[in-house]
């Protein structure tokens, strides 16, 4: 016989499907079971189409479902948004156990769903595989739980961490593997930041491209507090794919932009906290900051980041006036650096990419 864990990681894998399209909705993933036995499995395949519970039920068919354990990674929804409540679908179908790896992180519904059932005699159990599950959807916990948009912090660098030559060549630090993990990155955050520098410098597109040619392009917003852009750069190119805001101070004009978002000053630039605001009042869950070293300097330092993924290559450039990946001042001692915990070091090709969170204090919502 399988385990609760066993099917709960198939409908976490099913979850994983809809990583990039269900934005800003949560992923999850359903599977139906009766008698040790799959009857249907689905996920939530976009923003706005069925949940993962309706599309398990339709893949079903004609099959008995009665009596069946329904494993999903997320808590049943209990209230109308876009689609009706799953709830009333397992209300109506009545599966004798509902198996849920986490509950609700919306503070305002958490735990209706789980309620409802409870209350029609369905036995629910919570917290299988939930790690795992907050894990794959920390993007929405950290929405619901603040209002702002997860942010990723992410650089290629060489093994002594350098992005550019001294000259300010880059092309390219890593390997084909690693920078098609980018892309992937890119596919799965609604917006990318990146400084005016950098545009100018590279002159890059920003957009997505994956092995299958469908790939979700960001919101592409061009940090800028100095006037330094120019529209000749492909970013404002009339055919893009995808919007590009230019987020900057008062005085400053870019009628090239699609939009221009002012701010109060800060270090760096802007006040990169109160960017973070006006991209969450913008309909922005997840923020990709690319570079360059200012930029990530600033983010750093307003504590705005959430993750750090960093390319490793194994190369070495030298020299002290090679470009580091973040700049600014830097700390005068080693009590002031800024902690990372959860490294995990990935395989990208030749490249090592190594992911960690930033080690904050929680954020509440009085933040927003």
């Amino acid at each position: 016989m399988q385990s609760d864990q066993t099917y709960m990681a198939r409908a976490l894998a099913l979850a994983a499907r809809g990583c990039g399209w269900a934005s800003p909705n949560p992923m999850v993933g359903c599977v139906i079971v009766r008698h040790d036995v799959i009857l249907g499995e689905g996920w939530h395949e976009r923003a706005g189409g069925p949940h993962a519970e309706v599309n398990a039920y339709r893949a079903c068919g004609e099959a008995d479902t009665s009596a069946a354990t329904v494993y999903v990674t997320l808590e049943p929804c209990a209230h109308t948004g876009r689609t009706p409540p799953c709830v009333d679908l397992l209300l109506e179908r009545r599966p004798a156990r509902v198996v849920t790896a986490m509950a609700d992180p919306n503070p305002h519904v958490a735990g209706g769903g789980i309620e409802r059932l409870r209350a029609a005699g369905i036995r629910v159990d919570v917290g299988i595989l939930e790690a795992e599950a907050l894990r794959l959807n920390e993007v929405f916990v950290k929405n619901m739980r603040t209002g702002l948009p997860w942010v990723t912090a992410k650089c290629a660098m060489t093994l002594d961490g350098k992005i550019a030559t001294r000259s300010g060549h880059s092309k390219w630090i890593t390997g084909e593997t690693a920078r098609a993990l980018t892309h992937r990155m890119r596919h799965v955050h609604d917006a990318i930041l990146v400084g005016s520098r950098t545009v100018m410098l590279d002159n890059p597109s920003l957009t997505t491209r994956l092995p299958e040619g469908n790939g979700r392009h960001p919101i592409r917003v061009i940090l800028d507090a100095g006037d330094y852009l120019t529209g000749d750069r492909a970013v404002f190119a009339e055919d893009r794919e995808s919007p590009t805001w230019v987020a900057t101070t008062e005085g400053n004009a870019y009628p090239f932009a699609d939009d221009t978002l002012f701010l109060p000053p800060g270090p760096g630039g802007v006040d990169m906290r109160a960017l973070l605001h006006t991209l969450a009042e913008r309909g922005v869950t997840s923020l990709l900051i690319e570079g360059g070293g200012a930029t990530l300097a600033a983010a750093f330092s307003a504590g705005i980041v959430d993750k750090a993924c960093f390319f490793c290559a194994p190369k070495i450039i030298g020299g002290h006036e090679a470009v580091t990946p973040v700049e600014g001042l830097g700390c005068e001692r080693m009590d002031e650096a800024i902690l990372l915990q959860d490294l995990r070091p990935l395989t990208a090709g030749e490249d090592v990419l190594m992911e960690a969170y930033v080690r904050k204090a929680a954020e509440t919502e009085s933040e927003r």
